[in-house]
């Protein structure tokens, strides 16, 4: 399990030339069925997943989805070599190249298992039935004689068995079959155990391929100077001291390339390294047009978010008769939230190798959305799709940045340019000040309470630039999808119920990043309950549980699952059971919680800190999450203790502040993240159930940051409202 490899015309003839049969199994999956939201990938006959079964026994399983640290390779990969009977010592994992062939390939909105799971089993139990029935064939015997087991099909009641390899030719004379018998779970030898990654020794020994690794005969290297203000221009340009750096052999100016994921546009400086392209910008002299964003001032704009908040807006859910509950209130708590745009700062900067010929053109990225970058280069390029290869390496991280392929369109423009293999690299300048960033928000919440305690109605307004604004300039309203992060699908139990979006404007580009609205939405709702908490005089576990209410399952609107609050109040009583809630603490310790709905997903987290002054110390974090079957619970506890970290970062530090136009943060001296001396101790525990798979990437992420603020609030008193913390002279 070494290398990443490309499933080509050229490795298949390679292929059949070293054996005289493969098995090779491509089993049809209609994107209509399996990727239900791909609405634009038509249901053409294609194989989108492969198995590759050789002589010897050695077995390939093609993956269609980006590793960028999540373990999707090695999660989708154990799903059909469980379901296969596979001896794992066998597997080999091949990353497909992006092609409309395979369906759906974004590696994004933690989809990937819970999209796959059931046709990823369908594959490897067809894989296993022909290779019984082969067997049975050859031994004279029925099907129903026979079992398979870790690589070998066994005659039942017997010693007699059949090594896979050995069953490669007759197993690929047979029919798939039509009717498919999966594995009951008691079964299982992968699917819900602790995997070790497929890539984990080649990352940590240094010789996994990640985009910047890749590296071409004659390839030169590529920085780009881009416009300090988004979609601003070059008025002109002096290169004449860049040019005498040593190493430098172009400096040209690339366009803007208007789209959602269009580059920006600048100057580019090509030379014999990447350092040396860097030198050489410094050295650029730039006169820029800032363009409409010139005046962009994010704080000025926050006031303008909490003012429209703070005003009615355009209703998009309405439940009950709110200002009714309003008026008959004993209490009625009002509270304003604010947080800030956020950067992705992966530890690989977006980078992408790309060789363009007459009518070819070959791409190395380490992208979320292979698809998306062949489309975007062959309409750049105006050359058949078909013409266009792109290999997905490595990601060194993701958060969803790299579903954007700006980045690789740069590559693109300039091979194209220079007539070479180019590699274009982001310093991490560019990628903190070019980035899609994660959206600005003002929240508004208010909500009555009897005399007996209950909550009786709740107002949510919201204000915050879509990332609809990429797609529709001018957009000024969120997108339902974004709304249905926590506003519009609410898990408590209140009769009256109203939430408000009002407008709001883009002045950079939006994008997604790791939980996306699920983030500031989130961090709104589980700390204005924890108010409506103690204004109730409650213990704050009581009272979420409480407004959350009876077991049910709520369906909100036309959608296909329901939101189940039974498993909603059990992670969170498991996360404050494993942490001992309620038990007596020192003087300055303080514990906090939240619960959330994400991705399918139910996350709850309970947080202990400690406070002495302004200094703030997370010292434990309990987590529970059911996510439904489990595939590798090493990556679901990695994943969640992953998204505790992040979560940290961005309750800390996170923060993109904007003046006149331009990004302020431009390094990690100024955009902090949690430390390694600064992380706490994470429990993990994971709610067995065998309940359809859900998303695990992202859910962590949006109860973090409300559990610390909570927490603190339970030591001090004081209730911050607003992130990040360091903004309130708290340091951790």
């Amino acid at each position: 399990m070494k290398e990443i490899e490309n499933i080509s015309r050229r490795k298949f003839v390679k292929t059949l030339g070293k054996y005289s049969t493969v098995l090779i199994l491509a089993v049809h999956l209609p994107s209509k069925v399996v990727f239900s939201k791909n609405k634009n990938t038509p249901d053409v006959f294609n194989p989108n997943l492969f198995v590759f079964l050789y002589p010897d026994g050695n077995c390939e399983l093609v993956v269609t989805r980006s590793e960028m640290g999540q373990g999707v390779r090695t999660s989708l990969s154990s799903i059909i070599a469980d379901e296969m009977d596979a001896d794992w010592s066998y597997v080999k994992v091949i990353q497909a190249e992006g092609n409309p062939k395979y369906g759906n390939q974004n590696t994004d909105g933690s989809r990937s298992v819970r999209t796959l799971f059931m046709p990823l089993r369908e594959i490897g139990a067809s894989v296993r039935e022909m290779l019984i029935e082969a067997a049975a064939i050859k031994w004279g015997i029925p099907v129903s004689s026979c079992i398979a087991e870790k690589h070998y099909v066994y005659q039942k009641g017997t010693s007699e068995k059949i090594f896979y390899g050995d069953l490669v030719e007759p197993a690929s004379k047979i029919t798939p079959p039509k009717k498919i018998r999966l594995k009951k779970p008691k079964d299982f030898n992968y699917i819900g155990k602790a995997l070790k990654s497929v890539d984990v020794k080649e990352i940590t020994n240094g010789t996994a391929t990640f985009g910047l690794d890749i590296r071409l005969p004659g390839m030169q290297y590529a920085v780009i100077a881009r416009p300090p203000v988004t979609y601003g221009s070059v008025i002109r340009y002096d290169k004449q001291e860049s040019e005498k750096v040593k190493g430098v052999s172009d400096i040209f100016e690339i366009p803007r390339i208007k789209g959602p994921f269009g580059p920006l546009g600048g100057i580019a400086v090509v030379a014999d390294t990447t350092w040396t392209a860097m030198e050489a910008i410094k050295k650029l002299k730039t006169d820029w047009k800032a363009g409409p964003n010139g005046t962009y001032d994010t704080d000025k704009f926050m006031e303008t978010l909490t003012k429209r908040v703070l005003n009615s807006a355009k209703v998009v859910k309405q439940v009950g008769n709110t200002k009714q509950a309003f008026q008959g209130a004993t209490k009625i708590i009002k509270s304003t939230f604010r947080l800030p745009h956020l950067a992705h700062v992966s530890m690989e900067t977006p980078n992408t190798v790309a060789i363009v010929t007459k009518d070819t053109c070959t791409i190395w990225s380490p992208t979320q959305a292979p698809q998306r970058v062949r489309k975007d280069a062959a309409k750049y390029l105006g050359i058949p799709e078909n013409n266009v290869t792109v290999h997905v390496t490595l990601l060194g991280g993701g958060f969803g940045r790299k579903s954007q392929v700006d980045f690789a369109l740069e590559a693109v423009i300039i091979s194209k340019k220079t007539g070479k293999p180019v590699q274009v690299v982001w310093t991490r300048e560019n990628d903190i000040r070019h980035d899609y960033y994660h959206t600005i928000s003002a929240q508004h919440l208010e909500a009555s309470i009897d005399e007996k305690g209950n909550t009786t109605g709740w107002l949510h307004r919201l204000a915050f630039p879509s990332i609809s604004s990429i797609f529709r300039p001018g957009t000024e309203y969120a997108a339902p999808w974004e709304l249905a992060s926590g506003a519009t699908n609410l898990p408590f139990n209140i009769p009256n119920i109203q939430v408000e979006n009002a407008k709001a404007e883009a002045f950079v580009r939006i994008g997604w990043l790791r939980s996306v609205c699920n983030i500031f939405q989130g961090f709104a709702i589980n700390v204005f309950a924890d108010e409506l908490s103690y204004a109730a005089k409650y213990d704050p576990l009581e009272y979420r549980l409480k407004l959350i209410g009876p077991d049910r399952k709520i369906n909100f609107g036309n959608q296909s699952f329901n939101l189940n609050t039974s498993r909603l109040k059990n992670v969170l009583k498991i996360a404050a059971k494993n942490i001992e809630w309620g038990r007596s603490l020192p003087k300055g310790y303080g514990m906090g919680l939240a619960v959330h709905y994400s991705f399918l997903s139910y996350v709850a987290a309970v947080v202990l800190v400690k406070v002495e002054q302004n200094k703030i110390t997370v010292e434990e974090i309990s987590m529970a999450v059911d996510c439904g079957q489990t595939i590798n619970t090493d990556t679901i506890k990695a994943q969640m203790e992953g998204s505790a970290i992040f979560g940290m970062s961005l309750a800390f530090y996170g923060k993109i502040s904007v003046k006149n136009g331009v990004v302020q943060q431009n390094n990690f001296n100024n955009f902090l993240l949690t430390r390694m001396p600064q992380s706490p101790k994470v429990n993990v525990q994971i709610v067995e159930n065998h309940e359809a798979p859900t998303g695990i990437g992202e859910p962590g992420v949006p109860v973090i940051a409300p559990a610390i603020v909570n927490a603190i609030y339970a030591v001090t008193g004081k209730r911050y409202r607003s992130l990040p913390l360091s903004d309130h002279q708290l340091t951790f």
